[in-house]
């Protein structure tokens, strides 16, 4: 394309907001704008604290209210003081509000499996470049959180992870991703992920692997995640959990095959040494003392 690359990101703007329905006075044909919808689909069954749905939708105090004053007034929601703080709102769906949640998912649903079946020969590409463009518009809003080792979340990044070290390697790494977990329980280990919107799109992982040390282990971004530096987060938080269990170095090792990780760890202060273990894929190896 010739376009100016502004005028190509207000043209695809224009294109999702067409396709989404964010000027439809009926959103999904269900008598509301898609605005209340967003709002009400994204409420917990028993309750979702009403702060943490304006930080999680980007809306601002008085936007809310009104939303939910009009739900309120449709009797698909209930509000209430946070019965542990009464300082605090809880937003609830009715059962008509439960209702109604459940009519915009299977339109949603409905709607999302029409297009896909209509794009055999450019699914995939879409799919990619959507997951893409999710990560990306949701880079503010991307947390790292510590999870279960050998939970799902863990093992979806864990087949990745492996996926990618088979590619890379030209050899079979296997499925076995919940092998070496109870080596990344708490207290001596961590496992954390990079959470965007529910989806797991990176993690690393902490060992214990001497006295006073930890080990780095399952770095991994995925690859619509990659270029926003969330690599240099998942390190900056693994280092933070490695002090909050009271290690005072941290040592890792890695591949030519993963030139990338390579400059990272140069690039982050870590110093290279010599090899401390035997791993046959491994051909550097570095450590880095933590400071308080």
């Amino acid at each position: 394309m010739t376009d100016s690359p502004t005028t190509r990101l207000r043209r695809f703007n224009r294109a999702v907001t067409a396709e989404v329905g964010a000027l439809d006075a009926s959103y999904l044909g269900r008598g509301r704008p898609l605005g209340p919808a967003r709002v009400l689909t994204s409420l917990a069954t028993n309750g979702t604290e009403v702060a943490e749905l304006r930080a999680r939708l980007g809306l601002d105090s008085g936007l809310t209210s009104r939303i939910l004053r009009g739900l309120e007034g449709e009797g698909l929601i209930e509000t209430q003081a946070d019965p542990d703080d009464g300082r605090r709102r809880i937003a609830r769906p009715t059962p008509a509000g439960l209702a109604e949640i459940a009519a915009y998912e299977a339109l949603s649903e409905k709607r999302a499996s029409a297009m896909l079946a209509a794009l055999p020969k450019v699914r995939e590409d879409l799919l990619a470049a959507m997951d893409r463009i999710a990560v990306v518009l949701n880079r503010d809003r991307i947390a790292i959180r510590p999870v279960d080792p050998a939970g799902p979340e863990a093992r979806a990044c864990l087949t990745a992870y492996y996926a990618e070290l088979s590619h890379r390697f030209g050899e079979d790494f296997g499925p076995d991703t919940g092998k070496d977990a109870d080596e990344f329980l708490p207290p001596a280990g961590r496992f954390l992920i990079a959470d965007s919107d529910g989806c797991a799109i990176g993690c690393v992982a902490l060992r214990r692997e001497g006295e006073g040390t930890g080990e780095v282990k399952r770095l991994w971004i995925a690859p619509e995640a990659r270029g926003l530096g969330l690599s240099h987060r998942l390190m900056g938080a693994v280092e933070g959990a490695a002090r909050d269990v009271g290690y005072a170095r941290l040592c890792l090792d890695t591949s030519d095959k993963l030139p990338e990780a390579v400059a990272l760890y140069r690039g982050a202060g870590w110093r290279e040494i010599a090899a401390y273990n035997d791993n046959p894929h491994a051909r550097h190896w570095f450590e880095k003392t933590l400071t308080r």
